[in-house]
């Protein structure tokens, strides 16, 4: 109870500037008085002063109420609010003084250098008490808060101010930025609310360095808000979270920048589709296999079976999801017997397969390996989950996979055409194309980042080159929504939005650590094996499904018997190049 007495409100910061400018009036009138007469003031005087007195403090509570001065918090007070009260105090005098012109006789007891005096003194008093808690949080604390404008007029605009208020975010609101015409020029929480057109203004004026973005209004994609507030000479842009948590402003990633949740994600669908199953994920400990981990615990799965070569990244995901029904695996999916005896025991309802190599020049570098790994080994899982009959099989493919110019995307369209022709007897088998998700391990933003914290430059390897980027969570949700929906043969291609230009994002990024005057970029020419586009369709067949994020490819026949007999050649050809050619058709190699 005494500590909820204790916690700052709007109500009682008002009720006690209320009471102290009350009390302040009081004693500069009197101070003032006192200094007109020297200290020895006729008693007869006494009555009719009283009676001034009290008109002049209705008079200037009144103003100060009107220029909203009790509506500043005591840390905030700043040149702005000064002027305020300077105002109201010109203002209030200067109807008492009108009001003394109509009794001319109020003069022969209340002199006019009375009111002069005490209009001095009144606005030194209640402007010295409120800039005082402001120079001490400066000077003794060393902690100033910045000036910020709030984007977003909704529920979290109110709480944010509070929040401020009382202290538990650094900064100081200023306005609220809303263009919904229903709440412009409305207040809330003591806020104005702006339309975006007046941010210019309100930034030169207040000085405003800091944006908040309530999470109403900063609706995926950012890109093009981001811009909008950078161009106004903002910097330091942040997002409100949740204000429970311990960060309740975190500063705007390149995540938010390019994230874009899909408009028809199937919550109902997937949870059906995951709950109380048990799900085998190979790659498990990957970017893709260990959100796709997350993803089935979130979504209730009875069992995840995490099956992966590398031991940091097994260690890494089980150690988080330790208090889950969790089986980590440590071996390679080349090892076709261990993957037998694993899916024997288990018996898994589900399988994702998200283990491959994906680094394109790697796998330029390293053919042999990348051929063996992603073909090979996808095969082996293929064709074990067949003969143990697990009822669904999901491949994770890749838009590299579409008229492929490297080796990676060669093997990766391999294992497409395998999973779409090989007999597949009581098992259901479907692959998912995307294209880059942000943060993964071969992203090129992890990459961009290490360049800028060493302090550049960041290397890009063409001005025209684009990318499609999704999210890892957005993704895998996604992956698991078309696999619930899958009959079997079908290769989904998840929507991706428009394909991003690396440069921008390069330029986006030094943006987000403001180093654009420091840091260069540097064009150093396209990899082998690398393209200036990629796309998701090889040609412009496809069919919609229920959900807009998701389409499905037209099947490419392949006799199996002939791709087998191809891909047993492959691993043993000496020219993976030439082999991988006559498989995939459409395979044109950059060397």
């Amino acid at each position: 109870m005494s500590s909820s007495l204790l916690r700052p409100s709007n109500t009682k910061r008002i009720l006690f500037f209320l009471v102290i400018d009350i009390l302040v009036s009081y004693f500069t009138l009197t101070l003032a008085y006192d200094l007109r007469f020297s200290f020895e003031v006729p008693l007869e005087f006494n009555a009719n002063v009283k009676l001034l007195f009290l008109s002049l403090i209705a008079l200037k509570i009144l103003s100060l109420g009107l220029f909203r001065v009790y509506f500043v918090a005591w840390r905030f007070f700043g040149l702005i609010e000064a002027l305020r009260i300077l105002y109201a105090h010109l203002l209030s005098y200067g109807i008492f003084f009108g009001l003394t012109l109509f009794s001319p006789e109020i003069f022969d007891y209340f002199p006019q250098s009375v009111i002069a005096t005490d209009f001095v003194l009144s606005v030194i008093f209640i402007g010295t008490i409120r800039i005082s808690k402001r120079v001490y949080l400066e000077n003794v604390r060393e902690h100033s808060p910045k000036v910020a404008l709030i984007f977003g007029g909704g529920t979290q605009a109110a709480n944010l101010v509070k929040s401020a208020l009382s202290g538990e975010i650094p900064v100081y609101p200023i306005a609220i930025i809303d263009d919904n015409p229903k709440i412009e020029g409305t207040y809330i929480a003591n806020l104005r609310v702006y339309p975006m057109s007046s941010c210019s203004e309100l930034i030169t004026k207040h000085k405003i360095s800091t944006a908040v973005l309530t999470k109403e209004y900063a609706k995926p994609p950012l890109e093009k808000l981001f811009k909008e507030i950078h161009a106004l000479g903002i910097t330091d842009i942040k997002i409100a979270t949740t204000l429970k948590e311990d960060e309740p402003l975190k500063d705007v990633s390149i995540e938010d920048l390019l994230s874009r949740p899909p408009k028809d994600l199937d919550r109902s669908v997937i949870k059906e589709f995951i709950h109380d199953k048990t799900v085998l994920i190979t790659g498990g400990g990957g970017s893709i296999g260990s959100e796709i981990a997350r993803q089935c615990v979130n979504f209730g799965a009875q069992k995840v079976i995490l099956l992966d070569h590398s031991e940091y990244n097994l260690y890494a995901i089980t150690e988080e999801l330790q208090k889950f029904n969790i089986l980590p695996v440590m071996f390679s999916i080349l090892e076709k017997e261990r993957l037998l005896e694993l899916f024997k025991q288990e018996k898994p309802d589900i399988l994702l397969h998200a283990a491959a190599y994906k680094h394109v020049p790697l796998c330029e570098g390293n053919m042999y390996s990348a051929v063996e790994n992603n073909v090979l080994g996808s095969k082996n899982v293929i064709d074990c989950a067949i003969e143990c009959e697990i009822p669904k099989i999901v491949v994770i493919s890749t838009d590299k996979a579409v008229r492929p110019t490297n080796v990676m995307g060669a093997t990766k369209r391999v294992v497409e055409l395998y999973a779409q022709n090989v007999d597949s007897k009581k098992s259901e088998i479907v692959a998912v194309r995307f294209g880059n998700v942000l943060g993964s391990s071969g992203s090129v933003v992890p990459k961009f980042k290490a360049q800028i914290d060493r302090g550049g430059p960041i290397t890009v390897t063409h001005p025209e080159i684009t990318r499609y980027f999704m999210l890892i969570p957005e993704a895998c949700r996604l992956v698991l929504q078309a696999a619930a929906i899958a009959k079997g043969g079908e290769i989904f291609i998840l929507d991706m939005g428009a394909p991003v230009k690396i440069v921008d994002l390069a330029k986006n990024m030094l943006k987000l650590y403001k180093k654009e005057e420091e840091i260069e970029i540097v064009f150093t020419g396209l990899r082998p094996g690398e393209k200036l586009y990629e796309e998701l369709l090889i040609d412009d067949s496809e069919q919609k499904t229920q959900y807009e994020s998701i389409h499905v490819a037209r099947p490419t026949p392949y006799d199996i018997h002939k791709l087998n007999r191809d891909i047993k050649e492959l691993i043993q050809a000496s020219n993976k190049v030439t082999k991988l050619k006559e498989i995939v058709v459409e395979f044109n190699h950059k060397a």
